[in-house]
């Protein structure tokens, strides 16, 4: 079955327009509801719909690669994507969100419960709940899930989503 330009090329013109419009709505932190939800997921469209656009317009993408410009703009496309996998100097590689959450899983559990709006009873029954094992106050939350961050995030997701 050939690819048709009738359909491939409107789908690939939608998908990058839905891209464009929620990737600057995310630039510009004015998104919300499902608009990242959307931009990751229905990437995989745009992806899908360029892909067959160029299997639809085969013929002519050769001729771009043949010409001294088509082979500048995608060697210089390609050069912007390897640096971007590059840390420049003195840049962490970690989240930002990476140094507090390390300071509240340091805290001792009287501190967290401060913090998630709980007495430190709720706070070791929440833990309990979570499947975490709290023997006594001055313990952290690092020492009950030892150094994973992902896990650690998740226990204080549940411990601060219940506190509201």
């Amino acid at each position: 079955m050939a690819v048709q330009r009738e359909w491939a090329t409107p789908v690939a013109a939608g998908a990058f327009l839905l891209s464009a419009v929620i990737g600057v709505l995310i630039f510009f932190h004015l998104d919300s509801g499902l608009n990242k939800f959307v931009d990751e997921w229905l990437s995989w469209v745009l992806l899908a719909a360029v892909a067959l656009h160029l299997v639809a317009n085969f013929s002519g993408f050769k001729r771009h690669l043949v010409t001294r410009r088509g082979q500048v703009l995608i060697g210089v496309l390609a050069l912007i994507l390897a640096l971007s996998f590059l840390s420049p100097g003195g840049q962490k590689s970690e989240p930002s969100f990476a140094p507090p959450i390390r300071a509240l899983s340091a805290a001792p559990l009287t501190i967290l419960a401060q913090v998630a709006n709980l007495s430190p009873e709720q706070l070791r029954e929440r833990l309990t709940t979570t499947g975490l094992q709290p023997t006594s106050d001055p313990q952290s939350l690092a020492d009950l899930t030892g150094p994973d961050m992902r896990k650690q995030v998740q226990v204080m997701s549940t411990l601060f989503a219940a506190a509201k």
